[in-house]
This record gives structure tokens, sequence and C-alpha cells, in this order.
């Protein structure tokens, strides 16, 4: 052989080496993400689970995709955005931030490990076995939302001593979110002697409809139980209970950062955080049913001055001692 052909086999083979390289080094992993809502009512908490991430690890785009999945509030697309996820073969599925988006993803798959954010208890809902040992392939965070409802409304009725009719605002689109956080109110109600009217809204038109009604009706106080759609729409509410001068509680700080009254619950922003930590974690080899389903142990407790002072409210001591935040 030539040394000029030589040479040129030589480079020849070096000019595709590296391809060959290339080729061979495995892709990046790929998260999906099921969410039952939209990216704009999600953007303060995604910021914290790419933290989570981040500390596990994983900078999305550098060395980990996400696929995302909204549901847009429409509870009905779920198995469906579920199953799709399956098809492509995602190496983890984030199901946030209600149940019906864990369950949808449960009954999608068996072997894609699972990490969700939900309200109500895992081992009630069939998620997973128990909390400390969860088995299969699911484990997550578990925010607590029915769990304070009689502690919401117990605050409410410091706030309105003379308060006896109360409207609870529920979304039915999650039946088993709603069905649980009523039995919760009316036991609660009951033994404050409240009387309990409610009313249902899956929609923004539903939400100014049952506004309609309270304004016929005239309740003391509104209750809005948690729920991932009204979260979306917190803004809205808020804005309807004070123009209609209704005293409300609403079920995270969200509500009161958007102007609504007073809220109680666990921070669902600082619950993203873990949350991308056991993404992480999964991706690095951990199996979910041995990581034990984190609770959230903080409850936050929100009143918004401006807001009781349009009302015409004094905000009582107890209360603002209470008060992990008044906002002014």
């Amino acid at each position: 052989m030539r040394r000029r052909d030589f040479l040129t086999l030589v480079g020849g083979a070096a000019a595709v080496w590296p391809l060959a390289a290339h080729g061979q080094q495995p892709s990046m992993p790929v998260i999906g993400f099921l969410n039952v809502t939209s990216p704009e009512a999600n953007a303060g908490r995604m910021r914290a689970f790419r933290e989570g991430l981040k500390d596990a690890g994983y900078v999305e785009s550098e060395n980990v995709a996400i696929e995302y999945r909204w549901a847009d509030n429409q509870i009905d697309r779920l198995p469906a955005l579920a199953a799709d996820l399956v098809r492509r073969n995602v190496a983890v599925i984030v199901a946030t931030t209600a149940s019906p988006p864990a369950l949808a993803a449960k009954a999608a798959t068996t072997t894609i490990p699972i990490v969700f954010l939900v309200g109500e208890d895992p081992v009630r809902l069939g998620l997973v076995d128990n909390l400390a040992r969860p088995g299969g392939n699911l484990t997550g965070i578990n925010f607590f939302n029915a769990e304070v409802v009689a502690k919401r409304l117990e605050l409410l009725r410091v706030l309105i001593p003379k308060a006896i009719r109360v409207a609870v605002l529920v979304n039915p689109s999650d039946a088993t979110n709603a069905e649980r956080a009523l039995r919760e109110v009316n036991v609660a109600a009951r033994a404050m002697g409240l009387q309990i009217q409610v009313l249902n809204a899956a929609t923004s038109g539903e939400i100014n409809a049952a506004f309609a009604t309270f304004v016929r009706e005239r309740p003391d106080a509104l209750f809005v139980v948690g729920d991932a759609f009204f979260n979306g729409r917190r803004v809205q509410l808020a804005n309807l209970a004070s123009r209609h001068a209704i005293p409300a509680v609403y079920p995270g700080r969200d509500f009161a950062e958007a102007g609504g009254l007073m809220s109680y619950g666990s921070n669902l922003t600082d619950s993203f955080r873990p949350l991308g930590v056991y993404t992480g974690r999964i991706l690095k080899g951990a199996k979910p049913a041995d990581l034990p389903v984190v609770q959230a142990s903080k409850f936050e407790l929100l009143i918004n001055a401006e807001t009781a002072r349009m009302l015409g409210l004094t905000v009582p001591d107890k209360l603002l001692v209470a008060a992990d935040e008044v906002t002014e």
C-alpha cells in the first residue's frame, strides 16, 4: 500500500470513528410529566421541581428530557395522556397534583416507575401498599388535603365568629377528592353548629354561576375545597369573593397571594422539590418500592390583611399571632 493511500485510509477512519462512538452513547433519559391542569397554573412549582432534579444531578435538556402532558382540567383526558407516555417508553412518570393523574398512570403501567403528588392518603387510594415500603412501581409525596379540612373550617369560624351558613365550593370532576372533602366538611360543620350549602363548579363559567348563587342567597362565608382546578382559577375566585364581599377560606398560599382572604394548608410549591429529588433518584436506579412516601409536615396559615380591610373585617389577634404570614 502506498503511503498516500495509507494516510487517506487513516484520515477516513478518523472521520468515522467519532461518529460511531457518538452513536454508541446512551441517549438521555426521558421523564413523562402528567398534570391535570396547565403550564400557566404551575410555573413556580415547575421551578421547584427542576431544582429538585438538579439536586439529584439532572438538568432538563442537558442530561434529561421531559415530555409534558397537560390535561387542562379535563380529567377524562388523563388515561389517554398516560397511555401515550407509556407508549413512548419514558424512564419515569411524574403524576401531579391530584389523585386522577396518579390513578391514570397506575392503570397505564405496572413496570414504569411512577412518582406521584397527591393530597389524599395514597394507601387508601390504592397507590401503595404502605407509606414506609410502598411496594410496586409507585411512590411520591402526600401533601394532605382532606385531612386539614376541619382545621380550615375552624379557622374560618374564628375569623367570622357569627357565621352560621357556609357555602362550600367543590369540583365534581374529581369525584374522589370532592366526596372525601365533603365528608370531612359535614362532620366538622355539625360539630361547630354550621349549616352547609354545597355548590359544584368544574369550569370557569360554573364558578361564575356559583358566585351568582352566593350573591342571591348571601351565605356568611365561603369554604373552597382543595382542588387542582380551583388552584388554576385562584385569581378568578379571589376576585369574585372580593367583588361580592364574601369572606372566604382557601386551601393554600397561592390563593392568599392572589388576593384571597385566608388560606390554610401545606405549601404545594415546596412539595415539588422533593418530587424532583425522588424522580432523579429513580433515574439513578432507585426503586419506587424502596422509597418511603414523603408526607407534608408543615401547614401554613396566611391572612391577606388588605382583603380583610376591604371586606370590613377585623382579624382577631388569635389568628394574627398564629399566622405564618400576614400580607399587606
